[in-house]
């Protein structure tokens, strides 16, 4: 691993959609305490990752870090598969 794949912000979050070509959505969800009220609450987002082969499936979970733009929506790229998508 070189130094600057060591400082790349990761996230981790389950793909939502694999329609696109070389492209997987992936949603983060992460729970948060509200500032003014101190409930936890849940937010969630979508970022478009960039899956070179198409190997990462709908369902799956997966792990993804912050890269250069690939295009006007992709600035991140799926480095590992966390977990398999279970059967529906």
């Amino acid at each position: 691993m070189s130094e600057a794949q060591k400082n790349t912000r990761t996230l981790i979050g389950r793909v939502v959609s694999d329609k696109r070509a070389k492209t997987v959505t992936v949603l983060v969800e992460s729970r948060v305490k509200h500032e003014l009220y101190g409930k936890i609450v849940g937010q969630s987002r979508k970022y478009h990752a960039h899956d070179e082969n198409g190997e990462y499936k709908m369902g799956d979970t997966v792990e993804i870090a912050e890269s250069r733009p690939l295009s006007k929506t992709k600035n991140w790229t799926v480095t590992r598969l966390v977990a398999k998508a279970g059967l529906v």
